[in-house]
């Protein structure tokens, strides 16, 4: 016997409605680094913290990062707030952060700086995480879900090695081209430590999970599928086989038309589109593939006419497909307030 569904049963809430393929208008909104430095609120309560790996492991302090640009703008997604380099923190590697020059880490040069990491990803240490995620579920607003998230190994690992951010990430990669046995043996140890990452996110309560590769671009196509898309759909498949309904977005930075190759290669439910991805070519992609991006972060900062064009050509584009609106990159610091507001208002002026 089939049970009616209660008339006081919540709506199920759209972000996961266009994560399982249904195209809902007007879309979902939420924004990579919504939570952080162009908040006041969260400005002013990150500087009584020490450090911001301080801050990361505060569970006062990251669940209200994390509520405070929902209680703002009532985004249909909230984002935990925390960094992919925790777990590279959690592998025994020395990772701090150095005010107006981002992460510094101990880098690893060779086989004995990987020997240096622990066998596996210390979840004690990161227990502050899930303790985030178990109070989020009960304190966010009922329809809107909660992202979990980690750093793709490729990236990762470029920090690991170089020990900090670098343009064109050649540690890194002069690292994978001398040495491919010792770069696998990275690369494979973060793919396991981030699927046990994950499914400890899980098992605190996220709904969906999104990997951020955000160096995936510099990789030449031969370099793309070996540590990008090949450890990404590793991690997918190792979550999936105890949380087969978990929904995933993968988000490789630069990939272009490689975006296909991912999400051809990959369960994930969706593909994010950087900023220089076309919404145009990006809407010839089969109507199965859920969408999410792509308005520059520079034109949120400009405001006006770059930002109502932006908005409206990417609204155009995906109208009758499966889309999550998003940037194409993080949300920048400088971005007012009222621009973004202004964002939210335009994504939602045809609601209904």
């Amino acid at each position: 016997m089939t049970l009616d569904k209660p008339r006081n049963a919540p709506a199920r809430p759209k972000f996961l409605r266009v994560l399982s393929g249904e195209p809902v208008w007007p879309p979902p909104l939420w924004l990579m680094r919504q939570a952080g430095r162009y908040l006041p609120e969260y400005r002013e309560m990150r500087a009584k913290s020490a450090s911001f790996l301080d801050f990361c492991y505060d569970p006062k302090s990251t669940v209200e990062a994390t509520l405070q640009p929902i209680r703002r703008f009532g985004f249909d997604a909230a984002i935990l707030f925390s960094d992919i380099l925790v777990v590279p923190d959690a592998l025994g590697q020395k990772v701090g952060f150095e005010s107006g020059e981002g992460p510094r880490l101990d880098p690893i040069h060779d086989e004995a700086g990987i020997s240096r990491l622990r066998e596996s990803i210390d979840l004690n240490h990161l227990a502050p995480v899930f303790e985030t995620v178990s109070r989020l579920k009960q304190d966010l607003p009922r329809d809107t879900p909660l992202i979990g998230f980690c750093g793709a190994p490729w990236t990762v690992a470029s920090y690991m090695v170089a020990g900090r951010g670098t343009p064109d990430q050649a540690p890194a990669r002069l690292f994978a081209y001398r040495h491919p046995i010792l770069f696998r043996k990275i690369i494979d140890k973060l793919v396991t430590a981030s699927i046990d990452y994950l499914l400890a996110q899980a098992k605190a309560g996220v709904d969906a999970i999104q990997i951020f590769d955000t160096w995936a671009g510099v990789l030449p196509a031969g370099e793309f599928d070996r540590w990008c898309v090949s450890p990404i759909a590793a991690i997918v498949a190792g979550v999936k086989a105890v949380y087969p309904d978990m929904p995933f977005i993968v988000f490789a930075r630069g990939a272009g038309p490689r975006l296909i190759e991912l999400e051809d290669a990959t369960e994930a439910q969706a593909i994010g589109l950087d900023t220089s991805v076309d919404p145009e070519w990006a809407a010839t992609l089969p109507e199965t593939t859920v969408l999410q991006g792509n308005l520059d972060p520079l034109a949120l900062i400009a405001g006006g006419a770059a930002l109502e064009e932006g908005v409206t050509r990417i609204l155009a584009a995906f109208r009758h497909r499966p889309h999550i609106f998003n940037l194409g990159h993080g949300i920048l610091p400088e971005t007012p307030i009222a621009h973004v507001e202004r964002l939210v208002a335009l994504v939602r002026r045809d609601q209904i």
